[in-house]
């Protein structure tokens, strides 16, 4: 789950617009520069450091991961419509007479078959 997010002042939204500005100008730039082997070259570059290394269990990331979905699972219960008593008490006696009806016709066939099957064997006394 992604993490919560916070609404950006003013200021913070300017800042990230001209940072993103900075890196396009860059990158055209460089882009304008490089020939198409070096381009080959750097994408290479990238999808080699984009292999994953061997990774050490970190207890700090795993808790703070943990805690921070927890949070979440709590804004997100929040956010449920829960049903009244009286609906769930009425959905309870549904599933509990659907179970039972159920139930016994099972109950019913499977003695049936039984009583079929010792007659069939032989040993229907």
């Amino acid at each position: 789950m992604g993490q919560l997010l916070r609404k950006k002042t003013p200021e913070q939204k300017k800042k990230t617009r001209e940072r993103t500005a900075g890196q396009a100008e860059e990158r055209q730039s460089a882009g304008a520069k490089d020939g198409a082997g070096q381009a080959v070259a750097r994408l290479a570059g990238k999808a080699a450091s984009q292999v994953p290394k061997a990774s050490s269990f970190k207890a700090p990331q795993f808790y703070t991961a943990s805690i921070q979905f927890l949070r979440e699972v709590r804004v997100e219960l929040k956010k449920v419509t829960w049903p009244s008593r009286k609906q769930a008490t009425g959905s309870t006696i549904v599933m509990i007479i659907f179970v039972l009806v159920i139930a016994s016709f099972l109950g019913m066939t499977d003695s049936g078959l039984a009583y079929l099957v010792r007659m069939v064997l032989g040993g229907g006394r």
